[in-house]
């Protein structure tokens, strides 16, 4: 079981990877690093499973959180120009 939930994660892994690099538009491109960025946190997951480590999701969690903020951030960058309010 494990073994074809690795495969499935490689196999979306370089559908996404093709994604990222024909993509079409630069939001497309950046939700495409996040599905990957996903992949990867799925990844973390398994890998603590297999090896019967529990933290290994605490790190996943984390790293799932830095990568729905970053990418939110990058696309309000993309779509107003800044991060935050310009002061005068």
């Amino acid at each position: 079981m494990f073994l074809a939930a690795l495969i499935a994660c490689a196999f979306s892994g370089i559908l996404i990877l093709v994604r990222i690099i024909l993509g079409q538009t630069t939001f497309d491109r950046v939700l495409a690093v996040n599905s990957l960025g996903t992949i990867i946190v799925i990844g973390i997951a398994l890998h603590g499973f297999y090896t019967n480590r529990p933290e290994f999701l605490d790190i996943a969690i984390v790293y799932a959180l830095i990568n729905f903020i970053g990418t939110v951030a990058v696309l309000k960058l993309f779509s107003t120009g800044s991060l935050g309010e310009q002061r005068k």
